[in-house]
């Protein structure tokens, strides 16, 4: 019986903790990147340059520093979306599984793992802390729930 009970534990951990988890080291792991402006420069602006021949150099990096905004929004709406999850299975008085709570809760723990990554950038050489930067991966967050939300009201009327 009690190995079960752990297997049981170990399985629920891997099941709904451990995507959380990884998704965090991921970004942990990104944001202790020093050249990581340099790397997607290296990648994002030729593209450009190759879709957009004719645009101007400031216009080519504005593109570049939006994309790369954008990819704030994107991993931290990944992160909303697996921590609901997580807490949903782990907040066991819960029935609705969008409630506003457990919604709360998640853009609560999105916006201090945001400004936990922001303060470890501050130690990075080559790298700055921005209070704008915890904003938008908290608007990311945000934004990931609603879509997650959006996408659960459409499945739930078919």
């Amino acid at each position: 019986m009690r190995f079960s009970f752990n297997v049981s534990k170990l399985w629920m951990f891997i099941k709904y903790w451990l995507p959380s988890v990884a998704w965090m080291v991921l970004i942990f792991s990104a944001s202790a990147d020093s050249h990581s402006s340099q790397r997607s420069y290296g990648i994002v602006v030729p593209v450009l340059h190759w879709l957009f021949p004719h645009m101007p150099q400031a216009q080519i990096e504005a593109l570049h520093h939006y994309t790369r905004k954008t990819a704030h929004l994107t991993e931290y709406a990944i992160l909303a979306l697996l921590l609901r999850r997580t807490l949903f299975q782990v907040m066991t008085n819960l029935t609705n599984p969008w409630s506003v709570k457990l919604v709360f809760a998640v853009i609560l723990l999105v916006f201090l793992y945001a400004a936990s990554d922001e303060f470890h950038q501050s130690f990075i050489p080559g790298r700055t802390a921005l209070f704008s930067d915890v904003l938008i991966d908290t608007a990311g967050g945000t934004a990931g729930l609603l879509l997650g939300w959006l996408f659960y009201r459409v499945r739930k009327k078919c």
